[in-house]
Parts: structure tokens; sequence; C-alpha cells
């Protein structure tokens, strides 16, 4: 039995859609059936969806991660949930949530259903747009540094695109965690980000980050030749995991470290209930914060997605339905 709320009288909903791939012309406001959650699923009213480059990526081509268009983009947000199908046990109507989607439903929409496994109660001390700012984005950082690279007090972490969408979480993640924390940026993102807890900090435009020596965990949210790069600044037995994602030739950084007996991990997302609650306590508990670099109506998702096509978006893009 499916238990609604508040949506007797509700029959559509809005999504962001394209019928093809190509630039941010593509991309379509329109009203489509409200969809009802199956058995295991939730139906949240979205209040707030993130903007990742993996968005843009999709959108022309560069990743297949939808298939062929139309498809909804989106991957991240937070909200209210609204009506749960058979079976749910863990949420009820009315509860805020946050999480993540999988394609082909995306979440730059009114409305979201999911699985109730990719959804966890948001984080207390945070609104739906910074916790919306969270699931991709803190998530990455989150698994990368505490699931795989069990980053400890005293530990040195080198933290490539400190400023960037995963890398200004990743400071603030490996700053609780008791790390030296070291990030590459441009100067002038210096001030902010020893703001955010960085130890230390490079001008990879000026200066050379493969000088560094005795790292003990390296994230790159950079790739192509700062993998091959990274690897010497790492001590035995460090470990680097990239987490661009798909479409990077890691051949040679994958053999690289294989002779010098070091750990290499192409880093893919997959959020659990477990890893959501654990990111928002620790949200709470030690004041991580996103930075959100600009809020949209969801009708200007052209306009996010151009932004983030720069590559110099300070923090996170978060729409508002």
């Amino acid at each position: 039995m499916i238990i609604k709320h508040r949506m007797s009288c509700m029959t559509t909903t809005r999504v962001i859609t394209q019928h093809a791939i190509g630039g941010s012309d593509v991309l379509e406001l329109a009203e489509v059936p409200l969809p009802s959650p199956g058995p295991g699923e939730v139906l949240v009213r979205v209040r707030a969806t993130g903007m990742n480059p993996a968005d843009w990526k999709v959108r022309i081509g560069k990743v297949d991660f939808f298939g062929p268009p139309p498809f909804v983009l989106g991957h991240e947000f937070s909200g209210t949930v609204e009506a749960i199908g058979e079976g749910v046990a863990r949420f009820a109507v009315g509860e805020e949530v946050y999480g993540w989607t999988v394609p082909p439903q995306g979440s730059h929409a009114d409305h979201v259903v999911v699985t109730e496994d990719r959804i966890a109660p948001k984080p207390r001390t945070l609104d739906h747009v910074g916790s919306a700012a969270l699931p991709i984005s803190g998530f990455t950082a989150y698994q990368a540094l505490v699931t795989l690279s069990d980053v400890r007090p005293g530990q040195r972490v080198l933290i490539h695109g400190a400023a960037g969408g995963v890398g200004h979480l990743a400071v603030q993640i490996a700053n609780a965690r008791g790390a030296y924390v070291i990030g590459t940026a441009r100067a002038a993102k210096h001030d902010y980000l020893r703001g955010l807890g960085a130890d230390e900090l490079i001008d990879y435009t000026v200066e050379d980050f493969s000088a560094l020596r005795d790292i003990d965990a390296v994230l790159d949210t950079v790739s192509n030749d700062y993998g091959p790069r990274s690897l010497p600044t790492l001590k035995p037995g460090g470990i680097m995991v990239d987490v661009v994602g798909v479409g990077v030739d890691r051949t040679e950084v994958t053999a690289r470290a294989a002779e010098l007996g070091l750990r290499f991990v192409e880093f893919f997302l997959e959020p659990t209930p477990a890893v959501l609650a654990a990111f928002a306590e620790l949200v709470d508990t030690h004041g991580v914060r996103p930075t959100i670099s600009e809020t949209l109506p969801l009708t200007e998702a052209a306009k996010a997605h151009e932004l983030s096509e720069t590559g110099r978006v300070q923090g996170k893009i978060v729409l508002v339905p």
C-alpha cells in the first residue's frame, strides 16, 4: 500500500530534460506525470538539487551514464518524503532526507522516486540547499579518505583541486580526521582553503607538487598526468585515489604504482545507507560545510551547466525547484 501526503490534487511534476546531445540549449523544462513509488521506493519532493561536472559531461556526450536521450540529469538532492511504497520501513511521510539518484531517474526535478537505500535523514545542521550539495561530492571525499584511505591523525594528505566540489569537502574531512592537509589550487583560493583547514597550499600554476615527499594519501580530482606526477610524493605503502571517473587512460599510473608497491584506486561512488548516515554525523559533529558558489532556480539549469563547464567553480552549484 502507498501512503500519500498532500498529493491528491497533483498529477504532474517538472523536470529538466534533454532530447539530444549538445550544448546547454538542449536543456528544457518539461511537465511529466507525477511518479508513484513502488515496493521499497520513496517519493521525495525535491527542495534542492546539486550540480556536478558529470552533468554537463553527460549532456554533451563525453560520458555515457544515462544512455541515449531523452533523460533527466542530476545525481543528488535534499527534500521531504511525500509518499512511500509498500515495504518501506525506514522512512515516514514528512521526513527530511538527502540522497542520490541513478540513471535514468535524475534529480533535476520537482520530485524523484528512489529506493529507500539511496536516502538518509539529512544533516541536522544544514538546510536543504547545503544538504543537496553533499551526496556526490561529499560521499566521494568521505569514502576516498575514510573508507579507502583510513586517514588518521598526524598523516599527511595531498588533495588535488582542493577548492573544487569534492576538494573543498575533502580538505574539511581530512582536517576533521586530524591529518596534515596539503592542497593544490590557484593562489587566489589559498586564503579560502586555509579557512577550511588546509595546512599547506601549492599554486600548481607555478609550483611543482611532485617535489613533495612522505605523503600518506593522495586524493586526485584531476587525473591525467596528475596521477604519475603524484606517485613520487607517496611514502611506501601509501595510497592514491582517483575520483574522476570514466574517460581517463590510467594505464601508466596503474603500472607505475604497482612497480613502486603503492596502492592506486580508481574510485566509483557507491553510497550506502550506513555511509549516508556516517557522513551526516560527521557534518553535524565537525561542522563540515559545503561552499555554495551559486544557488539558481531549476529553470536556469542551462546557466548552471555553463558555469560548471568553466572549471572555475569554487565549491558547488545548487538548483532550487
